[in-house]
């Protein structure tokens, strides 16, 4: 196994990290104006995620960081190609950042409700077009031969990418649902269940039917074979036993197949494209891929003893965060305002 897989694999496993972290986070924003009807009850749902979101975001951050590092060929046509949504992300982020430190700063409901709606579109937007860009790269878009994305804004909206989206912002969602009923208590608790039970069968049938497109739309399953292997059927039945999970309130379990569920489906379209990077739909063999794409082995090298070090000293302290701060927050106790 040479570095350019090596890196490959560590990109996947940043992306899956990202994923399931940043995930319900996203989810727990977006049931934020819905769950909490009162303000008290918006800020216990804040809390839940308080010590927690802007780490979360050093995944995507660092995911970023190594792709620009390792290949990046990869990151100039992927961030040249999607410009335009990649930056409504960015933007869609950076205010819901703002709106998690302002909210709180002015003793007035129109102004924290405002605040709210922005945290709702902040995650919103991103669990949206996550889903999007994925699909995107593994259905294909325009490449040239030089590694330029020769296609707009439009072509990124097509019907399989749009049901990625709408499949990744549903799984999101179900995901920060199900998180909620792990950290909240009373009402809260309750609200954060049926909610769970009710996302449930509508994140499931889309991503069953972004499953079925997929054998369609791309070539993935045609590399993978029409058994895929046993990560993409552990994802699908990963995702049916929520309901039977949620249904006897063993919300732990449930968190845990949903969180099977997004990383076996980020690893199964890593499967799908490997050794590529980004398909081109111009023409296959101008697609991007692990070499061609590349840095020099000595960058890869430099980047393998510096990764080696560093990454579980983040990965201890960040399980150490949340194991200190794994209690259940309640609308009873003082809150943070």
């Amino acid at each position: 196994m040479d570095l350019n897989i090596i890196w490959f694999i560590l990109i996947a496993v940043l992306f899956i990290g990202f994923f399931f972290l940043e995930g319900f986070d996203y989810g727990v924003g977006i049931l934020l104006p819905f769950l909490g009807k009162e303000d008290r009850e918006r800020r216990a749902i804040i809390n839940s995620i308080g010590t927690f979101w802007d780490g979360n975001e050093v995944w995507m951050l660092t995911a970023g960081g190594a792709m620009f590092a390792a290949f990046p060929n990869w990151y100039a046509t992927l961030f040249s190609g999607f410009y335009l949504a990649l930056v409504v992300m960015l933007l869609a982020l950076i205010a819901r950042g703002v709106a998690f430190e302002y909210r709180s700063k002015k003793d007035d409901p129109v102004w924290r409700n405002r605040w709210d709606w922005v945290i709702f579109f902040g995650s919103f937007i991103p669990a949206l077009l996550w889903g999007v860009a994925i699909s995107n790269i593994i259905r294909g878009v325009p490449i040239d031969d030089k590694m330029n994305f020769t296609g707009n804004f439009f072509t990124l909206l097509n019907p399989y990418s749009l049901i990625g989206g709408i499949a990744s912002l549903l799984l999101f969602t179900l995901h920060g649902a199900i998180f909620l009923s792990l950290k909240l208590t009373d009402n809260l608790l309750e609200g954060a269940r049926r909610y769970a039970k009710k996302l449930w069968l509508p994140a499931t049938i889309v991503l069953f039917v972004y499953v079925i497109l997929g054998y369609f739309e791309t070539d993935m399953f045609s590399k993978l074979g029409v058994n895929p292997g046993v990560i993409p059927i552990f994802a699908g039945l990963a995702i049916l036993s929520v309901w039977y999970f949620l249904k006897i309130q063993r919300e732990g379990w449930a968190f845990v197949m949903t969180g099977i569920t997004i990383a076996f489906s980020t690893i199964t379209i890593f499967m799908g494209l490997f050794p590529r990077v980004m398909v081109s739909s111009t023409n296959p063999d101008w697609s991007l891929t692990i070499y061609n794409a590349s840095s020099s082995p000595y960058t890869l090298k430099v980047m393998t003893i510096i990764a080696v070090i560093f990454v579980p000293i983040v990965l201890a302290y960040q399980a150490w965060t949340y194991w200190v701060f794994r209690k259940r927050v309640s609308t009873k106790q003082k809150l943070e305002y």
